[in-house]
């Protein structure tokens, strides 16, 4: 996902093209890990000193429902990155100390899938999520 998909997607879906979004968008492309809402506030605190953390909030979760933003939670705390740009299913490796991520090919999910079919079969699992957390080479 980029600036202009975005914009893009916002439109299609009936949402002005705002310079507040477009700056929230901004912040994510230069961005390579997941932030706060608190630190976008504070990014944008500058250039929309006015600006609350309400709106802040509002359009991280416009984003996220608009598949724009993928989400989630670190040291108790919701962050949100753009959404990957790849279409086959991966999951993340995120750095605790500087927020870097990095994809992992492989689902553990296949093996298991399988065995819940069996344990499970009342169940249908529509989606999951797996992440490994840990330090990068960098921060170590």
């Amino acid at each position: 996902m980029d600036i202009k998909e975005a914009m893009i997607r916002l439109k299609e879906s009936g949402y002005k093209h705002t310079g507040k979004r477009e700056e929230m968008l901004k912040l994510f492309s230069d961005e390579k890990r997941y932030i706060s809402a608190k630190e976008v506030l504070e990014a944008m605190n500058d250039e929309y000193p006015g600006l609350s953390f309400d709106t802040i909030y509002r359009n991280l979760s416009l984003f996220t429902d608009l598949d724009i933003l993928e989400t989630t939670e670190l040291e108790g705390e919701k962050r949100f990155r753009f959404r990957c740009s790849t279409d086959h299913h991966h999951h993340h490796l995120i750095c605790l100390d500087c927020g870097k991520t990095a994809h992992i090919q492989t689902c553990p999910m296949e093996g298991l899938q399988i065995e819940s079919q069996v344990q499970f079969s009342d169940f249908e699992v529509t989606g999951h999520k797996f992440e490994i957390y840990g330090k990068c080479g960098q921060c170590q």
